[in-house]
């Protein structure tokens, strides 16, 4: 210990070797067999794995992706099959619906809302679940197939909003990455999952072929716009159908870590 004289205030200044005592971290660090590689060089667990990377898809931070992980199907298989994905799907339709509701819909029917399809409106899950949930390189003639079958359940949070919308007031776009040979299947499809009275279904024509869904999409909003529409919401599972130009006021992300869009 140690007495320092300043002006009229002696300060008492405590020397030690180390530390008395510590603060505990906002950082805690974790043994050494939860940390990303342990000590023999082994990867963290599959589960905190996959759960990081299917973090960093619903978040666009890991760009394009062409199928889930090897390690990863379990973890998606469950998670898509499980109440995770249920419960956050009725989060999204809930905040969406929330939304619409503080809008004040003019009643002129110039108030719209966007739709993509797939895992958006209609779920795919079963085509999937026997096509290695997305870990598989996407096979488009056997997708095509399950297309014509017109077996796509609706996803209920999905229906439930659609229908809010409608009750609202608010006018529905239908807009798809399929392509116009698939129309009379889709339209099919939609109309047995419950869907009905939209206006317009929007799909892939001979001069959109090869654009980047973000390009066709936003292309397609702007000639919503252009007629004299105001899109307030636009809901997709993919950043494609959100993301461009001629933006909703508002778009909702619903998760799906089985395949990725450009």
């Amino acid at each position: 210990m140690a007495f320092i004289q300043w002006g009229l205030i002696t300060l008492i200044v405590i020397l030690s070797a180390g530390p008395t005592w510590s603060a505990p971290s906002i950082i805690q660090m974790r043994p050494e067999k939860e940390t990303l590689l342990d000590a023999a060089g082994r990867r963290k667990s599959d589960h905190l794995y996959c759960s990081s990377w299917r973090f960093t898809v619903e978040t666009n931070d890991a760009g394009a992706w062409t199928r889930v992980p090897a390690r990863c199907v379990n973890f998606v298989k469950e998670y898509i099959t499980g109440d995770l994905y249920a419960s956050e799907l009725e989060a999204v339709a809930a905040n969406a619906a929330e939304y619409a509701r503080e809008i004040g819909v003019s009643g002129d029917g110039r108030d719209a809302w966007v739709f993509d399809i797939d895992e958006t409106l209609l779920s795919n899950v079963p085509y999937y679940a026997v096509n290695g949930f997305g870990s598989q390189i996407f096979d488009e003639p056997s997708f095509n197939e399950w297309v014509e079958l017109t077996e796509a359940p609706a996803i209920v949070p999905g229906l439930r909003l659609y229908k809010e919308l409608q009750h609202l007031g608010f006018t529905l776009f239908l807009l798809t990455g399929r392509g116009e040979y698939q129309r009379h299947a889709t339209e099919r499809n939609l109309m047995y999952a419950g869907f009905t009275n939209w206006e317009k279904l929007i799909v892939r024509g001979n001069a959109d072929k090869g654009k980047p869904a973000s390009v066709f999409k936003s292309e397609k909003r702007k000639e919503i716009e252009d007629a004299g529409y105001i899109i307030h919401g636009s809901s997709g599972d993919q950043w494609s159908d959100l993301m461009g130009f001629a933006l909703a006021r508002r778009s909702f992300k619903l998760p799906n870590p089985l395949y990725y869009i450009a």
